[in-house]
């Protein structure tokens, strides 16, 4: 059944990539001040208002004073965001359904996460230079409409794990990949708030069949016999 095969290869990623992290962290304790993970408890703190100026100033993304320690950070976070946002292109190459499947969506999944990333980098110590992003991103409007609300969710996504990673949270933003991807399984699994003649967002399981099938409202053509 592909929601087993689908929960399985989840579940066997997740834990992969859980176990490699937790085994380098215990061979190379160091390690840790390299890699964007960390901040979540300083965000809720934060947030809670238990944080005075000394430990908001800590609160920044991690600044280093050579440029090899820079760039282990900043290749772990671009690294991060990347293993981060491919299982949720899996999710979606296996439940959107196929008359609205959409390749350039998949395509954005993987790599909006890494470019929010970068940008995150650059503007989050700048007001001026957020100020510009905000001009730039307003005058390239993007012009590719979504099919559904369904697919925002996606984009929405990708960019949330752009800004965890972009300032050292890279915790939350696999919290949030795993959240988003069983609870996607569980409602294509269990078809909720579908209803008989109306448009799915999500295609059946039970056939096992994906975009390569006959667009809807496509008629079979039948072969031309040649002329007498």
């Amino acid at each position: 059944m592909p929601v087993v095969k689908l929960v399985t290869k989840l579940v066997i990623y997740y834990a992969g990539v859980t176990a490699l992290v937790m085994v380098g962290l215990w061979l190379f304790p160091g390690l840790r001040e390299y890699l964007p993970i960390g901040r979540v408890q300083s965000l809720i703190s934060e947030a809670g208002g238990a944080t005075s100026k000394a430990d908001a100033a800590r609160v920044a993304a991690a600044q280093f004073s050579t440029l090899s320690a820079s760039l282990v950070w900043l290749t772990s976070a671009v690294g991060g965001a990347l293993v981060t946002s491919l299982p949720i292109s899996w999710v979606y190459m296996e439940v959107r359904d196929r008359h609205q499947y959409d390749q350039s969506l998949v395509d954005t999944i993987i790599i909006l996460p890494l470019v929010v990333t970068g940008i995150v980098v650059i503007v989050q110590h700048s007001l001026a230079l957020s100020f510009s992003l905000a001009g730039i991103a307003g005058a390239a409007r993007f012009r590719n409409s979504m099919k559904s609300s369904g697919d925002l969710l996606f984009i929405l996504l990708a960019i949330g794990i752009g800004l965890s990673t972009g300032i050292g949270a890279m915790e939350l933003a696999i919290v949030m990949s795993m959240a988003f991807n069983f609870a996607f399984v569980a409602l294509w699994a269990t078809k909720y708030g579908a209803r008989k003649g109306m448009k799915p967002f999500l295609g059946g399981y039970e056939t096992g069949e994906h975009a390569t099938a006959r667009a809807p409202f496509e008629t079979a053509r039948e072969p031309l016999s040649p002329a007498p």
